[in-house]
């Protein structure tokens, strides 16, 4: 396993390097400057913050200088935020992401895998199309839409939530349904279909015939082997929560870093875009690691390859 997770590791630093550079030239070349929205200023003035930032030299050595500072954890200053760095933005924002995304985490386990349970005990019945048809809300209505009809249903006209803020525990729950329906569904199904395949096997029905609880059947013979499908689907799942964070946190203005990295794009604040997009690929790297060894975990069967 050692030797598996350092090669993951090593494996990261081309990948990192393939991102970083394919942002920086991307956000160079598009039309528009961090300063161009700015009021009128004077050229010395103009000449002065470009040298600040490093604007006034070549793309390849704006790049190699970029990398450098990388290499010692140093991101940069932001240009929108001239008090501030990329390290204390990230630093002060992505824990109440990071919070967000585990919250819409949960509530999508706990529905996705309730529905892929329940539908999995009674196939094709009446049980199993009501679940399976409920959990399809989360995709057929994307966070976009559904953001503002729960704000409208459960903040705005039954006063039972706030309509935006991070202050009160119940600032969470919206927040956390609307992210989390979409993946729910996603999570039902592979359920279903994992617990389906397992519980037609033979060690099943011989536990049946032994007179085992149903309960029983489930969660102590079936429900690891079933689970597997819903393990695989975690890695891309929680970086799709913590990126796609960025729409949600904008509808309920929580203050993520979904907010600065919107921002950051509209105002070109390229030290904020790269610090971001790099943050979150090493975040999916290492839950996709993560969820590489919970797989072996669960099944033996499976080897650090």
């Amino acid at each position: 396993m050692g030797r598996f997770i350092l090669r993951r590791l090593l494996e990261m630093i081309p990948v990192l390097l393939v991102v970083s550079a394919v942002t920086f030239f991307m956000m160079r070349l598009a039309p528009g400057g961090p300063f161009d929205s700015e009021r009128a200023m004077a050229p010395e003035v103009r000449k002065n913050l470009d040298a600040y930032y490093g604007f006034d030299k070549p793309l390849l050595t704006q790049y190699w200088n970029f990398l450098k500072n990388l290499a010692k954890g140093d991101l940069g200053p932001s240009s929108k935020y001239s008090n501030r760095s990329v390290n204390e933005i990230i630093g002060g924002a992505f824990p109440v992401s990071l919070e967000l995304g585990i919250w819409s985490l949960l509530v999508a386990l706990v529905i996705g895998v309730t529905a892929g349970l329940i539908a999995s005990v009674k196939p094709n019945s009446a049980l199993d199309y009501g679940s399976m048809s409920l959990s399809m809300i989360g995709i057929c209505i994307p966070t976009f839409v559904m953001g503002p009809i729960l704000l409208v249903l459960f903040a705005l006209k039954t006063d039972w939530f706030n309509a935006s803020g991070w202050f009160f525990p119940r600032d969470r729950i919206l927040p956390s349904l609307t992210l989390g329906a979409y993946y729910a569904a996603y999570i039902a199904r592979m359920t279903r279909g994992g617990m389906l395949e397992v519980l037609n096997q033979d060690f099943i029905r011989t536990a049946r015939a032994k007179g085992a609880p149903l309960m029983s059947v489930l969660f102590k013979h079936a429900f690891r082997g079933g689970i597997l499908p819903v393990i695989s689907f975690l890695g891309p799942a929680t970086a799709g929560l913590l990126t796609g964070s960025f729409v949600v946190e904008t509808i309920f203005n929580v203050p993520g870093l979904g907010k600065y990295f919107v921002t950051a794009a509209f105002n070109r604040d390229y030290s904020m875009v790269m610090g971001t997009v790099l943050f979150y690929a090493v975040l999916i790297i290492l839950f996709n690691l993560l969820v590489d060894v919970i797989q072996v975990w669960l099944n033996p069967k499976l080897r650090f390859e």
